[in-house]
C-alpha cells in the first residue's frame, strides 16, 4: 500500500501563492490526468470502508463532486452534491463556515437525505475543517447520521481533525 500512497504523492502538486500570498495549494489534478493514480486513490478509499455500512456518499463543490461520484459509483452508493449557494434547483438548507482564507456558504438540497441514513462525507482535501465541518452540519439538518469523512489529502499542522470530531477522519496522503 506505502508504494501507492507514494506514487499519489508523486501526482500532488505543489502550486504556490493560490489562491492567495502565503498560501501553497496542494493541486489534485495531475491525479486525475493519471487513471492509475486515480484509480489507486478510489482503492485505497473503497478498502477502507470495505464492510461499513452506510447509504450515501456527499461531495463538496468542486473536487469532492470527482472523487465523492466516482467512489459512489464504485461502491454502489447515492451520490449527494453540496454547493454554492444559487447552484441547486430545488429547495435547500444553508450553512455558512470559515475557510483558512475567508468565509463562504454550502447548500445541500433539502430532499437529498433521509432521517437515519448513513453518509461518509468525501473530499479532496482536509486542512482547516470548514468545508467538511459545513457539509457535515448540513447532513445533520436532515437527520442524517454521519459515519466519516475521507479525503485525499490532509494538512496535519492545521485542526481540520479535530474540528470534525467525534467524527473519523481518514486521507490517503498526509503534510
Amino acid at each position: 500500500m506505502s508504494t501507492n500512497i507514494d506514487l499519489i504523492k508523486a501526482r500532488i502538486r505543489d502550486v504556490p501563492d493560490f489562491p492567495k500570498p502565503g498560501i501553497m495549494f496542494k493541486d489534485i489534478t495531475p491525479i486525475l490526468s493519471d487513471p492509475k493514480a486515480f484509480n489507486l486513490c478510489l482503492d485505497a478509499m473503497a478498502e477502507h470502508y470495505d464492510g461499513r455500512h452506510f447509504d450515501a456518499i456527499v461531495g463538496m463543490e468542486s473536487r469532492g463532486f470527482i472523487f465523492g461520484a466516482a467512489l459512489a459509483s464504485r461502491l454502489r452508493k447515492a451520490f449527494v452534491p453540496v454547493r454554492k449557494p444559487g447552484k441547486l434547483p430545488s429547495s435547500t438548507h444553508r450553512v455558512e463556515y470559515q475557510l483558512e482564507y475567508g468565509t463562504d456558504t454550502l447548500e445541500i438540497h433539502r430532499d437529498a437525505l433521509q432521517p437515519g441514513e448513513k453518509v461518509l462525507i468525501v473530499d479532496d482535501l482536509l486542512a482547516t475543517g470548514g468545508t467538511a465541518w459545513a457539509a457535515a452540519e448540513l447532513v445533520r439538518k436532515l437527520g442524517a447520521e454521519l459515519i466519516g469523512a475521507c479525503f485525499v489529502i490532509e494538512l496535519t499542522f492545521l485542526p481540520g481533525r479535530e474540528r470534525l470530531r467525534p467524527v473519523e477522519a481518514f486521507s490517503l496522503v498526509q503534510y
